[in-house]
């Protein structure tokens, strides 16, 4: 059950404490995304949006394998689809994934950011505009440095960052980048990314 929204307004999720959860992650990325995603709820009150550096050349079965580990809905993204909760949205290959100030998802084939699409900093940076204090990022193992200009666009809208451990990623390059910015909230094992979620999330979930 969602609030009704005017045109241009996200939806807000009444049971969640943050409405959307967007995650980055690239070499290494399926493995540490499945441990958190394994973790969460059936009933996790957000939506939860993910960029994963994939080959485009070939068709993405990472929907297929995560549904396999996790209780919640797995999709990959489609153009106009409108976010809903205890659902995880997957970037397609190729496709920079953008999220919409009404709550629906936007893919586009524009130009490369910083060498890779999708992108994880246009991904948080469309997040931050629509949805403020009321989003988390998240950033996981993966080499280079996507994600760390948009994790600065989410903590100006007073929303959350979590970054893996650097010692508990299997390539440090992105967790290390995003770190380097200075703003992070929270730098966690990959272990206890899913209870912090839970617990940040979750309205009434304890610490």
């Amino acid at each position: 059950m969602t609030e009704p929204v005017a045109a241009g307004v996200p939806t807000s999720f009444p049971d969640a404490a943050f409405d959307i959860v967007a995650v980055a992650a690239s070499a290494g990325g399926l493995s540490a995304i499945s441990t958190i995603l394994s973790e969460l709820p059936e009933r996790f009150p957000a939506t939860i949006v993910i960029v994963q550096h994939l080959d485009p050349r070939h068709r993405s079965l990472m929907a297929e394998i995560l549904a396999r580990r996790t209780p919640l809905r797995i999709k990959q993204a489609e153009e106009g689809d409108d976010l809903t909760a205890a659902t995880v949205y997957i970037a397609p290959p190729n496709r920079h994934l953008l999220v919409n100030p009404d709550s629906s998802l936007s893919l586009s084939q524009s130009e490369l950011v910083h060498f890779v699409r999708p992108s994880a900093d246009l991904l948080f940076e469309s997040v931050a505009a629509s949805y403020k204090e009321r989003a988390i990022a998240v950033v996981l193992t993966g080499t280079g440095s996507d994600g760390s200009m948009g994790v600065q666009a989410i903590k100006k809208m007073n929303g959350t960052v979590i970054v893996q451990d650097q010692k508990t990623a299997e390539f440090s390059g992105m967790p290390a980048a995003a770190i380097q910015t200075g703003i992070v909230d929270f730098i966690l094992p990959l272990d206890e990314i899913a209870p912090a979620l839970v617990s940040l999330v979750v309205k009434g979930a304890k610490d």
